[in-house]
Formats: C-alpha cells, sequence, structure tokens
C-alpha cells in the first residue's frame, strides 16, 4: 500500500512538472517564431526580450505588450500570438494529449491525471470525454463570437480583415487574453475607441464572462440545464461570487468613478470595467483618469482573478469565496465551514491561506521593487504587477517604459498566474503526505 501511494504521488509530482514545462516549450516556441522577420511588418528581427515578454503575455493569457500587436506584428506574427493565445487558453496539455488521442494512440493514466491536474477537473473519471467536450464547446463559442463580431467589424475594416479581427477578438476575450488589433487607430489604444458600442461591449463581456467561469461550470450547466439545484457546489459558488464581483464593482464605478459621462456611456463602461478587470484586460476608458480607490479596486478585482479550471488567472472566484467563507465561520465562532448545507475541508481552506499569501507577497514584492527601480509611484507599479500576477492586461501605459529587469520580474508574476503557484510549488517540492508520526500540538493566540 506504501508503495502504491509513493508511485501515486511521484506521478502527481510528474504531472505538475510536466505542466509546468509545456507551458516553457511553447514560450519558448513563440519567441523564436515571433523572432523571425516574416512576424514583423516591417520585416526587420524583433528583440529577444520584446518577443519572449510577448510569448509569455500571449500564452498565459494576460495581455502586457511591449509592442502594438496591430502595427508592429504581421499577420504571421498575429496568428502565432493568437495561437499562444489558443493554446494557452485552454491549457497545452489538454490540447497536446487530445491530439494524441486524435492520432490514435492510447491515452494512459498518468496521462489521463496530467489532463486532469491541467484542467482542475475533481476526479480522473470521465476526464477524456470531459476533454471532449471542453475543446468542443470552446470552438462553437468563438466561432458564435466571431459571427457577432462581423457586424462590426467589416463595415469597419472590409471583408478579409473584418472577418480577421472577428476571429481575433473573439478568441482573445474568450481566453481572457486582452490582445487588440485595434492599434490601427491609435497604438495601445484597446476598446476605447468602441466606448459608445453597446453591441460590441455586450459580445466582448458575454465572451469574458464565459470563458472566465471554468471548464466544469459549462459542464454543469450543459449537463443539468436550468436545475440549478443539481449543480455541484463549486458551480454555485463560481457562479454567486462571479456574479457578485460583477455586480458590486460595476455599482461603485457608476456612481464614484463615471459620474461625468452621459448615462448610457456611464453604464456600459462601469459594468464592461467590472467584468474586464478580472482577468480580461480590455479597456474601453482611459484608466489613467481614475483615482487612486477606484485604482485600487481594480487592483483587489485583478488579483482575485477568474474561476479555476477557465482561461483566467488570478488566484480565483473560489480561493476568494473559501476565505470570505473562513471568516464568517470564526466570526460566528463554528468550529466548521459551511456552505449550502455542505462542510468545506480543511485542506481547502489551508490552500486558500496559502494562494492568498503567495499573490500578496509577490504583488507587493515586486510592485514595491519596480517602484524602486523605475521611480514611478507605488500605486501605478502595484497596479502593474496585480494586472500581471492576475494575468490581465490592464496597464496605466509603464510597460513599454520599463527596464529589462522590470520586465522580468513582469514575466515570472504573468507566469506564474497562468501556471497557478500551488502546482509550481507542488512541483518543486516533495509531498509529506505519506508520514505517519505527528509532532506534539501547542496552541498559540492569533488575532
Amino acid at each position: 500500500m506504501r508503495g502504491f501511494l509513493k508511485r501515486l504521488d511521484s506521478n502527481s509530482t510528474k504531472s505538475f512538472r510536466i505542466i509546468i514545462l509545456s507551458f516553457l516549450i511553447m514560450i519558448l516556441t513563440g519567441a523564436l517564431l515571433l523572432m523571425l522577420p516574416i512576424a514583423s511588418r516591417d520585416r526587420t528581427v524583433t528583440s529577444f526580450a520584446d518577443t519572449l515578454f510577448t510569448a509569455v503575455s500571449a500564452t498565459c493569457v494576460t495581455g502586457l505588450i511591449v509592442q502594438d500587436t496591430a502595427t508592429h506584428w504581421s499577420a504571421f506574427g498575429q496568428a502565432v500570438i493568437i495561437t499562444l493565445i489558443q493554446v494557452g487558453g485552454m491549457g497545452v496539455i489538454t490540447i497536446g494529449l487530445t491530439i494524441v488521442r486524435a492520432s490514435g494512440k492510447r491515452i494512459g493514466m498518468w496521462q489521463r491525471s496530467t489532463m486532469q491536474e491541467s484542467i482542475s477537473a475533481p476526479q480522473l473519471g470521465g476526464i477524456i470525454k470531459l476533454t471532449g467536450f471542453i475543446l468542443k464547446t470552446s470552438a462553437i463559442i468563438e466561432l458564435v463570437g466571431a459571427l457577432l463580431l462581423m457586424p462590426v467589424f467589416i463595415p469597419e475594416f472590409g471583408v478579409g480583415k473584418g472577418i480577421w479581427y472577428s476571429f481575433f477578438h473573439s478568441i482573445s476575450a474568450f481566453c481572457n487574453a486582452g490582445f487588440d488589433l485595434m492599434g490601427c487607430r491609435e497604438k495601445f489604444s484597446s476598446l476605447t475607441t468602441f466606448n459608445d458600442n453597446i453591441y460590441l461591449n455586450c459580445v466582448i463581456m458575454m465572451l469574458i464572462i464565459v470563458g472566465g467561469i471554468g471548464f466544469l461550470t459549462w459542464h454543469d450547466i450543459g449537463e443539468h440545464k436550468f436545475n440549478i439545484r443539481r449543480y455541484s457546489l463549486q458551480s454555485k459558488i463560481i457562479l454567486i461570487t462571479s456574479l457578485v464581483l460583477i455586480v458590486l464593482p460595476a455599482v461603485y464605478m457608476f456612481f464614484l468613478e463615471y459620474g461625468g459621462l452621459p448615462m448610457k456611456s456611464r453604464v456600459i463602461s462601469s459594468l464592461f470595467q467590472s467584468v474586464t478587470t478580472r482577468t480580461a484586460g480590455f479597456n474601453t476608458t482611459d484608466l489613467d483618469k481614475m483615482d487612486d480607490t477606484g485604482k485600487l479596486v481594480m487592483i483587489f478585482l485583478m488579483i482575485i482573478g477568474g474561476s479555476p479550471g477557465s482561461t483566467a488567472g488570478g488566484m480565483k472566484t473560489t480561493t476568494f469565496a473559501v476565505l470570505f467563507m473562513a471568516s464568517a465561520a470564526v466570526f460566528g465562532r463554528r468550529k466548521d465551514v459551511q456552505c449550502m448545507g455542505r462542510r468545506l475541508p480543511e485542506e481547502a481552506v489551508r490552500n486558500a491561506g496559502a494562494v492568498l499569501f503567495m499573490y500578496m507577497a509577490l504583488f507587493l514584492v515586486s510592485g514595491i521593487a519596480i517602484s524602486r527601480i523605475e521611480s514611478i509611484p507605488l500605486i501605478t507599479c502595484l497596479f502593474e504587477t496585480g494586472s500581471a500576477v492576475g494575468t490581465v492586461g490592464l496597464t496605466l501605459g509603464i510597460t513599454t517604459k520599463l527596464s529589462l529587469a522590470s520586465k522580468i520580474m513582469l514575466m515570472l508574476l504573468m507566469f506564474f498566474g497562468r501556471v497557478g503557484g500551488l502546482t509550481l510549488i507542488y512541483a518543486a517540492l516533495p509531498s509529506n503526505e505519506n508520514q505517519v508520526s505527528r509532532l506534539p500540538l501547542e496552541k498559540i493566540s492569533v488575532g
């Protein structure tokens, strides 16, 4: 029995390492392809530092850029970027092993375990069927998103370019990447020139939300339709938390940030920024005009991010919800953390606390370091590091001005935010779950 557990633990650790290695290989391949002269519009070689940053941002579905996507990269370069976004958003392992399966080769237990870790599935059983559902559903959603965007982009840019723009932005929005091609109007402008286009805003928001709630939540919705009672507890928590994190910030922005806009623009801008801030990275307004309170609210949302097993990054909505419920249990002097008639495992609470600590430590330390290195106000740097570790892509305009050292920190934060802190820790450190002895217990005072 002990030998079996040891092998199981070894396979689990190996899965985490394969996930990390796959992302690294994808990033390096993308960076080298983007260095080719054919990848840039002027047919020159782009520096490795810039291509690596772009490849990390695309594969980790972040959206921070050092070169304007529309004006610097050629059609080939843009195709490389959107491919990195697609594979990074869906998971390198998920797509890779699905290709293996399509070739007729057998997928063993270890490969299935790796796929389970890649999409955060709760169990190994049915993983192949679940992966197939994810890929088919994603393709359908991205196709529908592109078709819905065509009435906007084709009249604006012509048939060929309009179709390309529609697919590019549909994939980018669904994968919560935030890359855009609107630099053809004004460099680094994102969707600000479409601020009053309610139709476009609604389509992009729909794609962001669907991509950010997680593959397992889709599966619950697809299987049980509107019978919410039959959803898993995780799906219920994700849907409720996501709704709260969309509505409350939108109300705040409506009354305190966008009060000077006309009513139509005020409503759509408030809702769009609330949706996009939690990991998508598009923006329709000038973020520099927000006051520091508004920026702090956005930083908070960026760090939370999307949901587990989704195309989004961040510390995840479930982590935030578990921490909230753990606090409620302490305040209510309850022994167990409870939710909707269920008791949450202690492991979930410990993991949530560890994830929060890792994200806050990296976000704060990196922000302070960049502020000292670049002599930039701290709130601006914290916004940038929050955007990177949450794989959001929003910026106050400093990304292109940063030194190499600061860009390296941002790349590490983006990688950490996409792969996941626990994945990196589990890959690096051996498990101690099988130890039979425990140290003596001694209580300490907290709080």
